[in-house]
């Protein structure tokens, strides 16, 4: 046998053996750091037996995978502290995430004083340092082992599986779980760990589902390591934009007024306002016309662009659709369909192209009442809209024109650096989901990756992420507790041009269709807020405070003076309040 390790160092070995003895064989340091492997590039269990010619990478944890190994087995632990102290719990899924792990429940709820108890049985069953032992199951022998144990969810994760799967477990002491691996080979490797949060989670993550308790936690080799994430989560904490941005008194909800619809106090829609203006005046400098269309529509424009059929989940309709007499209206989800008759009003040619127009958008999306957080996450919201009409010839330098406004406009703001960019291409599996063909899709996704491309733009793809009548380039954006959300995105669309019959004619006299470029500049204006409040920790850039200068008197006889020191600010264009409290300076 004949193993290549990372370094290219070569480990002939007379027979086959675990790759555990294996990185004994290599050191004993690396063999007690090890958490999985990489064998051939597939990352596996530390028993996997290797024999024959292999490629070998000993991961530990300060490698992403091995990482993911370790804190999955610490999930383990945590399940079977759980079953020791609540035998009626049913288990769930518990895999790695980032920044640690989680584990679903079918039981009440946690409060700290429960997550505490849990981590001391947790930290004594990893005193007792059990092996992981692994084995597996026929998949009907294994239905059977779940269902004697009363397992309901992880006999419907097996029945879920193909007839002729294997199943395979992890037992450790007088814990069992169905489990793909990889795990360390003992749970006395884990050295620091700590119980997070508890919170509700619907089963596969279907609000139709029964919902679940999870809990979440994460575990470091090193107590330092996890005393300075720690830290890192109560910083975190402080400048979570639904926190701060409350107390800043930038933003509120009330739930008589409903979730997802927030009330924009002064402050922040003073900073929304400077955003606003500082937009349509940039957007105006680079040729765009702005329009100012309905908030709602007749269900015969949404049936026209498709969104009834794609998107009607997602609208707020008004109207009985089962009255054939009665009007049927729907709140826009979008504007582009609007945006599009101002382009029919009159009769184009390619001299008229691009058309680029702008619209500031208050849109409404039915979003689900598990998805509203804050600012971020809201069924009312105000967007940079804007269309762009172009000809064929025009998409590269058009899109090119709305990449660098994007670019702008971020870095402006200062977040230029927290971004990613992602092609969002369409599912070729699911293409009942999309407006097309096969072969519209392959050349309009292959055209805008050589439009990314040439600007030298470093993006990543993914599949099904794009709208259902063309791909897009989403900006992403992390937020404080590492969930990804799209930011800005522009969208290539060949399809909607011909549903709605525009066209423009040629230098031949000829009637063609256009392209169709969507985009946003700055995107959503209360997510943009909630990105800043959490990026600046409430301390924003002075151009976007509210306020900007307070007066502050040093005694009551001195506020008139105050007063005219503010009016004097005021009259050029600086934000100032007075602070006339009978307080110290102090």
């Amino acid at each position: 046998m004949k193993i290549t390790l990372k370094d290219g160092s070569v480990k002939e070995y007379a027979e086959a053996m675990r790759i555990i003895d294996i990185a004994k064989d290599i050191s004993e340091g690396l063999a007690r750091n090890a958490c999985a492997a990489e064998l051939d590039g597939k990352v596996v269990d530390l028993r996997t037996v290797v024999d024959g010619e292999h490629a070998l990478n000993i991961l530990t944890f300060n490698d992403e995978a091995g990482k993911a190994a370790y804190r999955h087995t610490t999930s383990h632990v945590l399940a079977q502290a759980v079953k020791r102290l609540y035998p009626e719990a049913k288990l769930a899924i518990g895999p790695s995430i980032d920044t640690g792990f989680y584990y679903d429940f079918d039981c009440p709820p946690f409060d700290r004083e429960a997550l505490d108890a849990l981590e001391k049985e947790m930290k004594k069953i990893i005193k007792e340092g059990e092996e992981l032992e692994y084995f597996t199951m026929p998949r009907e022998e294994a239905i059977k082992f779940m269902e004697e144990k009363e397992e309901p969810y992880k006999v419907e994760l097996i029945k879920d599986l193909p007839e002729d799967s294997v199943i395979s477990f992890y037992r450790q002491g007088d814990f069992t779980d169905l489990c793909a691996g990889p795990h360390l080979m003992s749970t006395k490797g884990i050295k620091a760990i700590k119980l997070i949060s508890s919170s509700g989670a619907y089963w596969r993550g279907n609000e139709k589902n029964k919902m679940l308790t999870r809990v979440y936690g994460t575990a470091y080799t090193k107590n330092a390591d996890l005393d300075a994430y720690l830290e890192h989560l109560e910083d975190i904490k402080k400048r979570d934009h639904n926190k701060l941005g409350r107390e800043m008194e930038l933003f509120a909800t009330v739930d008589v007024i409903g979730q997802g619809l927030p009330l924009l106090m002064p402050k922040g829609a003073k900073i929304i306002q400077t955003m606003q203006r500082w937009i349509e005046d940039e957007e105006e400098k680079r040729g765009y016309m702005r329009t100012k269309t309905p908030l709602m529509a007749k269900k015969d424009l949404y049936v026209i662009s498709d969104h009834w059929n794609h998107y009607k989940e997602g609208m707020f309709v008004l109207g009985d659709e089962n009255d054939p007499n009665a009007e049927v209206f729907a709140l826009r989800p979008m504007t582009c369909p609007f945006q599009y008759y101002v382009y029919k009003q009159s009769q184009k040619s390619y001299r008229d192209l691009p058309c680029r127009y702008g619209e500031t958008s208050t849109l409404f999306r039915n979003e689900d009442s598990g998805e509203m957080h804050g600012l971020t996450r809201v069924r009312q919201f105000t967007i940079s809209e804007g269309h762009l009409v172009v000809t064929p010839e025009q998409i590269e330098e058009e899109f090119y024109g709305c990449v660098d406004l994007a670019k702008y406009c971020l870095t402006t703001l200062g977040l230029q650096d927290d971004v990613t960019y992602r092609l969002s291409k369409w599912d070729p599996n699911n293409k009942e989901k999309y407006l097309g063909d096969a072969e519209q899709w392959d050349k309009t996704q292959q055209r805008m990756r050589e439009i990314l491309t040439h600007l030298g733009i470093d993006f990543t793809e993914e599949e099904g992420e794009a709208a259902f009548y063309g791909p897009k380039l989403d900006i992403q954006a992390k937020n404080v507790y590492g969930k990804e959300d799209t930011m800005i995105t522009i969208q290539l669309d060949f399809a909607l041009a011909e549903r709605f019959d525009m066209f423009y004619i040629d230098a031949n006299g000829e009637k063609k269709r256009p392209f169709i470029i969507h985009r946003t500049s700055i995107g959503c204006y209360e997510r943009t807020l909630a990105w800043l409040i959490e990026k600046y920790a409430g301390q924003f850039p002075t151009w976007l405070c509210p306020e900007q200068v307070r007066v502050l008197p040093i005694s009551e006889k001195y506020n008139d003076y105050a007063q005219k020191v503010k009016a004097a600010l005021s009259e050029n264009g600086i934000l100032a309040t007075t602070d006339e409290r009978s307080e110290k300076i102090g």
